[in-house]
């Protein structure tokens, strides 16, 4: 079982789906309680926050889009199963983490995820039936709904008893399961030529842009919710730890909701469902920046939910719709390394204007980049707004 096709969509959803689970909900955990860590732990700024989330990024973009882009199948099948050790022995030591030994730590585990994601999300692409293969790449993005539902409910539970640093010994059995599932894994079978395609190709590909640029209209606000949400809500409103973690979690149900129904009724057009999303991040980071109530933040964030649980699954979409299978792998690469470079951009630039301005007044900062990315992303997405066939 090192490559070629699933046998069908069972046996996919065996593999696929447990293995979303763990990597993202661990991988999730890092992403929200780092920061919490950082700051109440260790005393960081916004801005030094800031910078950890987007080192984080900048590994997963290294190792994405420069090494995993240019390996071929049975290269990256060995980066993927190294990578899931590496990951699995890194993880219980931020439980000792120091405020120097934690940019190292991040720094490791975001350099294994850019070989684990990108190739989960090409075998989930690898059933040859079109309305098969887009369905279970629905289910592939509801199985990351329900990995970032329980993370943070699971999380939260935790830290009514544990502390901060303690939680990240009970997370640690979410990579060592991934480790036990990497080896079943599939990978597209190549040739010795068949797997080529220029970078500059891809970049181009109008599919690609549009899955570039209709994950970077929430992924702008998404990388900000996630260094800064629980800080925001901590510091506004006194909330516990355990029931910021809650407030994700909800978060995230209604992230669910939305690509629950993907899953159900894949999508035809892309075009309708991805302006909608835009209208909805818009109207929810302006509640947050507008009022400051604790009320209007949970609307707010179930609001948010809606596209965090909608704009992925159009974008992986997008992309499979656009490359062949054999291309998938570069063209997924390379939009993940695109999705880290916001979670570079973001974190960096946003936790210096949140020191100036405070972080809700940030939340209102954003909606200007999102409505222009809105009108590029209508540019390109007609060539894979209705399927070919």
């Amino acid at each position: 079982m090192i490559r070629g096709h699933y046998l069908g969509l069972a046996q996919a959803l065996l593999i696929i789906v447990p293995l979303t689970i763990v990597v993202r909900a661990s991988n999730n955990m890092l992403m929200t309680t780092i920061p919490l860590l950082a700051r109440y732990g260790f005393h960081f700024s916004n801005t030094l926050i800031g910078l950890l989330s987007a080192l984080t990024a900048l590994m997963t973009f290294l190792s994405s889009g420069l090494i995993n882009s240019r390996l071929r199948s049975c290269n990256r099948r060995l980066a993927f199963i190294a990578s899931s050790v590496i990951y699995a022995v890194a993880y219980p030591l931020f439980w000792l983490s120091t405020p120097l030994t934690i940019w190292l730590l991040s720094a490791i585990a975001g350099f294994t995820l850019g070989f684990l994601m990108p190739n989960i999300i090409t075998s989930a692409s690898l059933l040859p039936d079109r309305r098969t293969r887009e369905r279970l790449l629905n289910i592939y993005t509801l199985s990351l709904s329900i990995s970032l539902i329980l993370g943070p409910a699971i999380e939260s539970l935790i830290l009514k008893y544990y502390s901060l640093r303690e939680s990240f010994l009970f997370f640690t059995v979410f990579p060592i399961l991934a480790l036990a599932i990497a080896p079943f894994i599939k990978f597209p079978e190549e040739t010795s030529n068949d797997s080529l395609i220029a970078v500059s190709n891809v970049l181009s590909n109008p599919g690609f842009l549009t899955a570039v640029l209709n994950i970077a209209t929430y992924n702008v606000v998404f990388s900000f919710l996630m260094a800064f949400g629980g800080i925001y809500a901590r510091n506004s409103f006194g909330l516990s730890y355990s029931t910021v973690e809650t407030l994700f979690s909800l978060f995230f149900v209604t992230s669910f909701l939305g690509r629950l129904y993907l899953s159900i009724k894949p999508a035809e057009r892309l075009w309708p469902l991805m302006s909608s999303a835009v209208l909805l991040t818009v109207i929810g980071i302006a509640l947050i920046g507008l009022i400051n109530n604790l009320l209007i933040y949970i609307i707010a964030l179930l609001l948010l939910g809606i596209p965090h649980g909608t704009t992925y699954p159009l974008s992986v979409v997008a992309i499979s719709r656009a490359f062949k299978p054999q291309h998938r792998n570069m063209a997924n690469s390379l939009f993940f390394s695109f999705m880290m470079l916001i979670g570079i951009v973001t974190p960096t630039i946003t936790g210096y204007v949140a020191d100036l301005i405070g972080i809700r007044n940030t939340f209102i900062v954003l909606i200007l980049p999102v409505i222009i990315i809105l009108l590029f992303l209508r540019r390109y997405v007609n060539a894979v707004d209705k399927p070919l066939g």
